[in-house]
């Protein structure tokens, strides 16, 4: 299996650099973050150069994250949800997005719909009334094959809310876990995305400073759960880099 840092390099060798300067091309955004701290990860350095320049953006936190420590007693599920969303609100504090342009779904964690499964078609209704709301010009989701359920299902329900929006806004994928848990067929296949590249070397502080303010994630804040999941500092190694990634599809002769 292709290693992490060897993913990296197949993505960078396919990128094409876009000029943080001027994103009028991305303009007014949409975030989808199946958890909190999704967009810190992914695509924090972009939400900031785009508030830098003036352009909107709202984030939508699809599930409550509640399963990042199952087994604690000090954060049963409801204490836990409340921490992780005060989290998020002050990253999106520190990325200059106001608590007015957030939105939060409240999925149960690892159980965001799918296709399959009952509630989807309510999920699709609910990001369809988002996107009508905000009216982005380019929505910012996981990579269709992350691998992680809720990465995946949040995929496909923007893809299900996108369908019934006659003017379709830009759809960029961003990655989290493909370097760590992802396989070759995880991979975008050849011609089947264009690689794009952020440069957020100006807003890296501002972007680290925001995955930092998840503190219950990224130290050992909650300490009663032997089970728990923890972002340690050689999985944030993948987001060392002083740019973002970004697939888009492309258009299909």
């Amino acid at each position: 299996m292709t290693s992490g840092i060897d993913k990296a390099h197949l993505l960078e060798d396919l990128a094409v650099s876009i000029d943080p300067q001027d994103l009028s091309r991305i303009g007014r955004t949409l975030v989808i973050a199946p958890h909190p701290d999704d967009e810190s990860l992914g695509c924090g350095g972009t939400i900031a150069l785009l508030r830098e320049q003036g352009y909107s953006v709202h984030v939508l936190f699809v599930s409550d994250g509640t399963l990042s420590h199952p087994n604690s007693p000090s954060y049963p599920a409801e204490r836990l949800r409340q921490l992780r969303e005060s989290e998020a609100l002050e990253a999106l504090r520190i990325l200059n997005v106001s608590p007015d342009n957030c939105t939060f779904m409240r999925q149960k964690d690892r159980q965001v719909a799918t296709p399959d499964r009952a509630g989807f078609d309510d999920a699709v209704h609910f990001m369809h009334t988002l996107l009508l709301d905000v009216d982005p010009q380019t929505v910012l989701v996981p990579w269709r094959r992350d691998p992680h359920p809720d990465h995946r299902a949040s995929w496909q329900i923007l893809t299900g809310a996108i369908a019934r929006i006659p003017n379709r806004p830009r759809v960029l994928e961003y990655l989290i876990w493909l370097w760590e848990l992802g396989h070759d067929r995880d991979m975008p296949k050849p011609d089947e995305m264009q690689v794009w590249r952020m440069p957020i070397l100006s807003v890296m502080d501002q972007r680290n400073q925001a995955i930092a303010a998840h503190r219950s994630q990224v130290t050992r804040l909650i300490n009663d759960d032997p089970t728990a999941f923890y972002l340690s500092p050689e999985l944030l190694t993948h987001f060392e880099a002083p740019r973002e990634l970004f697939l888009e599809e492309k258009k299909k002769a």
